[in-house]
């Protein structure tokens, strides 16, 4: 039951994905969530974020951000680093990323998704049937409901790391 919110891989930062190795694998498009992803929560794009994005599309990447916040928050964000976006993107749904790989013009076979969440942006991603990607959270510090998410994502990956090991 658990394995549904196991990531295909797990990295210590989205800034440290070999994504060289992934191109050369056949992957061409990269959805992105943003907060405790690429920045702390609420923060802008920063010159590291600019840099990743300018390295993906260096290597022959689209990119898509798929959050679930609002315009305000999403727009300056994806304006900065020059990637197309989608808010408000209710993810754990399918929807939204169907709709960032459309808007890339990538398939489920040659994308992957980029997140710090298990049950909202890699349960989705499954659901989706892209190649996941799960990144320890950048800031400790977040809002009180997720915090109390995070305590139920360390059992789910208690046994993913175990089910790695064996």
């Amino acid at each position: 039951m658990l394995r549904m919110f196991y990531p295909d891989e797990y990295a210590d930062s989205a800034y440290g994905i070999p994504f060289e190795e992934l191109y050369r694998k056949g992957y061409r498009g990269v959805i992105f969530d943003v907060d405790n992803t690429l920045v702390p929560h609420g923060a802008p794009a920063n010159e590291e974020a600019v840099r990743l994005f300018n390295k993906l599309y260096q290597l022959g990447f689209s990119t898509c951000i798929l959050s679930n916040n609002k315009e305000p928050r999403v727009s300056p964000f994806a304006k900065r680093v020059e990637s197309p976006y989608i808010f408000n993107g209710k993810k754990p749904s399918r929807k939204g990323y169907e709709k960032a790989m459309k808007r890339m013009g990538t398939a489920r076979s040659d994308t992957l998704f980029i997140g710090d969440q298990l049950f909202t942006d890699i349960w989705g991603a499954k659901r989706a049937g892209i190649y996941s990607i799960l990144v320890k959270p950048i800031d400790p510090h977040e809002e009180i409901q997720i915090v109390l998410k995070r305590y139920l994502e360390a059992v789910v990956l208690y046994f993913y790391r175990r089910r790695k090991v064996l």
